[in-house]
């Protein structure tokens, strides 16, 4: 396995990424789109998720493919970014037809960034325009670290943010991660330069620092994010629900919504392998997966085994590199790693 040319998730052929934001808020969105319509399905394993239209993404569910997965900030209030994108793609004649009914497929998960230092005095909701204005970017490039639904992020120790990687598999199908790390966890070792991630780190992509010599790690559950977060507030702020990493895994594989729910399960391993702890009963994390279905499974044990242990390697790897090309702005409540 090798990354792809651009070691994103648009190295799946025919998916584009888009991002929006508002730095004054310290908030926004990103959204996945792709030419045609794709098979979607989503694993979730944090205890306190946000999310729009999930349950359609089921194996049991009519529908079979959607326009679009939106990941954004704004909590709650950053749902409506999906709205954003279903208004700008049934301008562009997209979405599931029923006679002259057009009505776009758009799911989506959110994070919470309502206390890192950005200004959410609002009075309307900034979240639909966003949504919008995010889908209208969307291209092969994009941008990682303090952009799209990253650009607020936090982490346990650091400033979060958007993050991919891809891997091309012998197989001769592609697979990629988008992901806006936003964890109760930390993303580093209590060193803080040392990746969680570094076994899995190709060609320095996020430091190179390898993995950290010393032993008896991950006994420690300090958060300087909550510690902030409550002094931002001027109160003890509790956790419930202010944490989450949302993700997506694609591939150009042909597969079942049953195959894509499989392959955002097995993605969770490499979430587990990033964050240190992942999985709370505080955090939202949530894996949507996609697949195009533009090369078909050879072997499709062996070929869904590979995909699904990519897709958590790749999960992994996205992570860090979030985290490590996070950019200082003003206001914020969090150093970088780069800092």
């Amino acid at each position: 396995m090798t990354p792809g040319p651009r070691n994103l998730i648009t190295d799946v052929a025919g998916l584009r990424v888009g991002n929006a934001a508002d730095h004054a808020l310290k908030s926004g969105t990103t959204v996945l789109t792709a030419d045609q319509p794709f098979t979607a399905a989503v694993h979730v394993m944090g205890g306190a998720p946000g999310t729009r239209e999930t349950d359609l993404l089921a194996p049991d569910k009519t529908v079979q493919a959607v326009d679009a997965l939106v990941l954004s900030g704004g909590s709650a209030y950053g749902l409506d970014a999906c709205s954003g994108v279903v208004a700008g793609l049934r301008a562009m004649g997209r979405g599931f037809r029923l006679g002259p009914a057009v009505v776009p497929i758009v799911p989506g998960a959110i994070i919470f960034d309502l206390l890192n230092g950005g200004d959410k005095d609002w009075d309307d909701s900034p979240y639909p325009a966003l949504g919008r204005a995010a889908l209208e970017a969307a291209a092969a490039e994009f941008t990682l670290g303090s952009h799209g639904a990253g650009t607020g992020a936090l982490t346990g120790m650091h400033k979060g943010g958007l993050g991919s990687a891809s891997l091309l598999l012998d197989s001769g199908h592609t697979v990629g991660a988008l992901v806006v790390a936003n964890p109760i966890g930390s993303v580093t070792t209590p060193g803080e330069r040392h990746f969680w991630a570094a076994p899995f780190e190709i060609d320095g992509e996020f430091g190179g620092l390898g993995p950290d010599p010393a032993s008896g790690l991950g006994r420690s559950l300090r958060s300087r994010k909550m510690e902030a977060m409550a002094a931002l507030a001027g109160a003890p702020v509790s956790s419930d629900g202010a944490n989450t990493t949302i993700a997506i895994v694609a591939t150009d594989a042909v597969l079942t919504k049953a195959e894509a729910q499989r392959m955002a399960t097995a993605a969770h391993d490499g979430m587990a392998r990033a964050i240190v702890p992942s999985h709370g009963p505080h955090d939202g994390d949530l894996v949507f997966a996609a697949a195009t279905g533009a090369v078909p499974l050879g072997d499709p044990a062996t070929d869904m085994l590979g995909l699904c242990h990519a897709s958590a390697l790749c999960l992994s790897r996205a992570i860090a590199r979030a985290v490590h090309a996070a950019t200082p702005a003003a206001g914020d409540i969090l150093p970088c790693w780069s800092a």
